[in-house]
């Protein structure tokens, strides 16, 4: 790896896949990973209700909420609100969705790495709107 400055709006806004998250969704690469490391940064912004899909991580994950009010549940869990400055810290393997709330906009810093195959994200069934819809704890 060659130190170097990643500059800002380095690459284009991406809009997340619909088969991945509901809603509008917006993904910006903050860091992809280069040799030896497997660390991923990718700024994520939601728009009122948008939300991911259910979803594990081989190796875990971490959300920095960096503006706005979102939510996050793990499976079997409440629904938990989560603003800023809030850090969510994910096991690995563990079944979660995150968005914004249904009436205002969520940003966050998602940091994840995959594991010694390359397996990074297993991406699952959209979270139903009843679910979504349950007031947080």
């Amino acid at each position: 790896m060659i130190p170097r400055i990643v500059r800002a709006n380095e690459g284009p806004t991406k809009i997340a896949p619909n088969d991945k998250f509901v809603g509008t969704v917006y993904q910006d690469q903050v860091f992809l990973p280069e040799d030896p490391s497997r660390l991923r940064v990718t700024r994520v912004t939601f728009a009122p209700g948008g939300r991911t899909n259910w979803h594990t991580h081989a190796v875990g994950q971490i959300l920095y909420v960096l503006s706005g009010v979102g939510r996050y549940q793990m499976e079997g869990g409440p629904v938990e609100e989560i603003r800023p400055g809030d850090t969510v810290v994910i096991p690995p393997k563990t079944r979660h969705w995150h968005g914004a709330a249904p009436d205002q906009m969520m940003c966050h810093l998602a940091l994840s790495e995959s594991d010694d195959t390359g397996a990074a994200t297993d991406w699952l069934e959209a979270v139903e709107d009843g679910d979504y819809t349950e007031a947080p704890a």
